[in-house]
């Protein structure tokens, strides 16, 4: 493993399901549809629906990839937080056709509902230069 690999922690059942919820609410004010969470977080249908039920005890497990797409969303979320100041922006960013080389007239959230770990990593990253994060 080298010095630059991503250390993953294992995580409980319970702070699955937390994760998963904060990342679908998330995507929920984005106005992703079901089917486009889904593939940003590699998630089943049936676990979609049942992140989004209101059972307190209700639990998963997730992988690492999972764990991963979560953490972007939720970091994605905060480095819009940090570039806007009104709410409009905050969770109106992901649905605006972006002109930049890499969305290519596209909106972010399309980007990142393709599925793939590239397409989210880099609408993070690119995000993230917004905010001045130095690479």
């Amino acid at each position: 493993m080298t010095a630059t690999a991503i250390q993953i922690q294992d995580f409980s059942k319970s702070q699955c399901a937390a994760g998963l919820r904060a990342a679908l609410n998330i995507l929920d004010k984005w106005k992703a549809s079901p089917e486009q969470a889904c593939r940003v977080l590699r998630i089943s249908r049936s676990t979609y629906t049942r992140a989004s039920q209101q059972d307190a005890a209700w639990t998963v497990s997730l992988d690492s990839d999972q764990m991963q797409r979560i953490s972007l969303v939720l970091n994605i979320h905060a480095a819009l937080r940090v570039v806007f100041d009104n709410p409009d922006n905050v969770y109106g960013f992901a649905l605006m056709k972006n002109h930049n080389e890499f969305f290519n007239g596209r909106a972010p959230l399309e980007v990142m509902a393709q599925g793939d770990m590239i397409s989210l990593y880099e609408t993070f990253r690119r995000i993230d230069t917004l905010r001045g994060a130095k690479w």
